[in-house]
Formats: C-alpha cells, sequence, structure tokens
C-alpha cells in the first residue's frame, strides 16, 4: 500500500514493532486498519506478518536496537503524523517499545513498569522480598563473584545474562574449573543455585490484583538442553491440585512484581509435598508477555482465547476484549525440534508428521528448498514445530514422544562468504540431520 501524507486526522497512527514470520499476532484482526493508519517497524524476516493493509514499513536489522528503531519511528511519523500509540509484543522489544512510548508520550507500559520483568537479578530480588521461594541467587560481574556465591551454597549452579531471552548464554556449571580466571564478564550476569525439580511453566492473564486465566504446563526436555540440541516439548498439566498451586504461586509471583494488568509467561518449579501443603512451588523467572513457541496457537485453538490480543490491547491503554470462543476442553502439548544445521541452512529432506496416530494436529516445517534463516525469533526458526490435543496428559504426552522419536529433518547449512570467497553454490557440501533423541527429561 502507498504512503499517506500525515493529514487524515481522523486516522490514528499506530506503530506496532514486529519481528515474527508467523502470525503469531493477528495484527489486522485487532485493529481496523481501514480506520486507523497502521505502520511498522519490522525485520527483513519479520515482513511475512506484515499486514497487506499496512500504511507504510520501515525494516530494520533488529528491532531491539534502540536508536535504529527511534529513527525508524521518526521517519514513520514524518510521513504519517505523531504515533498515537506503539505495540511491542515480543519480550526482545518489550523495553524499546517502552523506551518509545515515554519518548512519544504514549499510552501503555513504560520502563519502569517492565525493567523487573526484564533483569533476572531485579526480578529475583523483588520476589524474594515478598518472602515468596526462589533459588538462592546474586549479581555476578566476574567469574570471582561465581565462586564466592558457590563457596556459601555449594556447586551446582546456574550462570545467566541478566537480561536475556530464550536461554541464551546460560550454563549450568559443576565446579570452579568450569570457569574462566576472573576477567569481567562481558554482561551483567546472575548465578542461582541449581534446583533439580521438573520445570513448568504457567501462561495466562493477571488482572493487576489476580491471576484471571492460567494453563499450567510442564516441560519435556529443557529450554537450555534445546540450545544444546535436545527437542523442547511441554504438555498441559490436568491434575487439578498442581493446577491449583501454580496458580496461587502465579498470584503472589505477580503481584510481588506489578499492580497493572499483564498478560505472563511464567516458569517455576514443582515438586511433591505434604498432603496438606499440596504440591511445593519455586519462583524461575517471568515475562510481563505472551509465551513464545506454539503457546498462542495453543490458546486460540484449545482454550478459545487469544492471548497476543490481549496483549495488544493492554499496549494501546484499552481494555482488552471479553469476547471468547468455545474451549474445547482438551488438554494441549508443543514440540519443537532443533535446527538441523547452523542457521540460516536449506532444508535438503523433511519428514511430516501429519496423519501420524499418535500424532500433532498440526505442524509448521519448511519443505525441501526452504531457507531456515538467521532469526531473533529464535523458537520460531527451528527444525520443526507440532501442536497436540487429547483428553489428558499422559494422552498428549504418547504423541508428542511418538512424533519427536520419529520425525526426520536435514539441511545443508548456507555459506555467506568464506575467507576465500563465496562458495561456488551458495552452500557446503556438508549436511546435517536432526536424530531421535535419546533423553526425555521433564
Amino acid at each position: 500500500m502507498s504512503e499517506h501524507a500525515p493529514d487524515e486526522e481522523d486516522r490514528p497512527h499506530i506503530v506496532v514493532i514486529n519481528r515474527w514470520r508467523e502470525r503469531y499476532a493477528d495484527y489486522a484482526g485487532y485493529l481496523d486498519h481501514a480506520t486507523h493508519r497502521v505502520t511498522y517497524v519490522s525485520t527483513d524476516v519479520g515482513l511475512g506478518s506484515v499486514p497487506a493493509t499496512a500504511a507504510g514499513t520501515e525494516v530494520v536489522a533488529a528491532t531491539d536496537d534502540l536508536p535504529a528503531v527511534r529513527a525508524a519511528v521518526a521517519r514513520l511519523a514524518a510521513r504519517h503524523g505523531a504515533p498515537r500509540a506503539l505495540v511491542a509484543l515480543k519480550e526482545d522489544d518489550l523495553l524499546t517499545g517502552a523506551e518509545l512510548r515515554t519518548e512519544w508520550e504514549l499510552p501503555g507500559p513504560r520502563p519502569e513498569d517492565l525493567v523487573r520483568f526484564r533483569d533476572k537479578y531485579l526480578m529475583c530480588r523483588a520476589v524474594a522480598a515478598a518472602g515468596l521461594p526462589v533459588p538462592a541467587f546474586a549479581a555476578a560481574e566476574r567469574p570471582s563473584d561465581v565462586r564466592e556465591f558457590a563457596g556459601h551454597e555449594g556447586w551446582p549452579v546456574v550462570l545467566k545474562p541478566r537480561i536475556g531471552s530464550s536461554s541464551a548464554g546460560v550454563r549450568v556449571l559443576d565446579g570452579p574449573e568450569e570457569l574462566p580466571g576472573d576477567a569481567p564478564f562481558a554482561e551483567p550476569m546472575l548465578v542461582q543455585s541449581f534446583d533439580a525439580r521438573p520445570i513448568h511453566h504457567a501462561d495466562g492473564v493477571f488482572d493487576g490484583t489476580r491471576v484471571t486465566r492460567l494453563r499450567l504446563s510442564r516441560y519435556v526436555n529443557t529450554c537450555l538442553g534445546f540450545r544444546e540440541g535436545t527437542f523442547l516439548g511441554s504438555v498441559e498439566v490436568d491434575d487439578p491440585a498442581v493446577v491449583r498451586a501454580a496458580e496461587r504461586a502465579a498470584t503472589a509471583y505477580l503481584a510481588a512484581l506489578t499492580d497493572a494488568p499483564t498478560p505472563f509467561h511464567l516458569e517455576l518449579f514443582i515438586g511433591p509435598a505434604g498432603e496438606e501443603a499440596g504440591p511445593d512451588c519455586s519462583f524461575l523467572e517471568v515475562g510481563a508477555r505472551v509465551g513464545g513457541s506454539e503457546i498462542p496457537f495453543i490458546w486460540r485453538d484449545l482454550h478459545g482465547h487469544d492471548l497476543m490480543r490481549t496483549a495488544f490491547d493492554l499496549q494501546l491503554g484499552r481494555t482488552p476484549a471479553a469476547a471468547d470462543a468455545a474451549a474445547t476442553g482438551e488438554v494441549g502439548g508443543w514440540l519443537l525440534i532443533p535446527a538441523p544445521a547452523e542457521r540460516p541452512c536449506l532444508i535438503t529432506h523433511v519428514t511430516s508428521m501429519t496423519g501420524l496416530t499418535p500424532g500433532p494436529y498440526a505442524e509448521v516445517v519448511l519443505a525441501p528448498g526452504g531457507v531456515l534463516p538467521e532469526a531473533d525469533a529464535y523458537y520460531e526458526h527451528v527444525g520443526g514445530r507440532f501442536r497436540f490435543r487429547g483428553r489428558t496428559s499422559a494422552e498428549v504426552t504418547e504423541a508428542l514422544i511418538h512424533t519427536a522419536t520419529r520425525f526426520r529433518v536435514s539441511a545443508e547449512p548456507i555459506l555467506r562468504s568464506t575467507p576465500a570467497g563465496p562458495s561456488p553454490n551458495g552452500r557446503t557440501a556438508l549436511s546435517a540431520a536432526h536424530t531421535a533423541p535419546v533423553e526425555v527429561t521433564g
């Protein structure tokens, strides 16, 4: 669509920051693009989900690059008028969006509203200050801080960036020999005691006082393991006692961090406890955003609620739409298969799981010849994505494992350039493939 002059006062200018190729958010369904001038700041990969009815688009290399996005918004404002609102739904873009809302005096969350949801040290400190259970933690600027912490709390420890996502830069350290000398870390870090209990995630909506929607899921394998090449799965929990315990914990954790309505993706440890006390929950981390992977689709498909629309409405400063579709009453689950080669890579073979029994009800895989891009939406661009539905958690788990052990995908890494010059065919002659997982934990 052609660019418009900024003289249509009856069509407010709304800016959306986007890096997803997949339509995780139905932007055109959430906001009438005929009655609003909706413009987009997007990565090149993310252009796939920008509606054709967009009033204008600016492409940036990274949507969490504040100076670049600031300049892009200024260019859009010069053509379409000052923005009336700005939306940024991806976790890594939350603070970029909040900074720009402050600069343009727009409604929606500010940096001070979101920093405790991004900085894991501030997050854990707020939860601990509320008297809630959280593994021992400390800020770490250099390896000696980690050694000192472990001297008090013991090994192993988890070392992670204070601000990060998708387990990037996270390490589990079994002893001091795994640390380098004592040069300062490249970025502020958090060190925590290792908790071996199963990791769960709770997704839903907090209204500022209580959790109004929640689904609890248990990971199959771990996010860190996915970084290291193991498949990652998740199955919703159908045990009412465990769900009730998680809901109580989620309400307390969110209340310790904010009094504003927010969608949330909470990770927590859950272990057994006495019959009277119920399951034992301990805090891991939480984001003020919709969970990634297949979570938004499963909520729409099975639970009749669009979490992304709720997040979109809240960032616009409007009351979220209350209308829901009918829920199916089913248990959901999802599976991610790691990229079969370093991205970007060319898919050479893939085995569709459609029709597998038991198997997924939906899959997202690239056909041979498709390119898996080097993109910042880490859990989107993977070897394969699958969604499951069933009557029980056990039924969904069976379908998930059945799919994970049978799916195959191969790829050839694409070489953009080498010290000797570009590859003659644009890629290496080597190939890699996902093979059957050898370990399942949860």
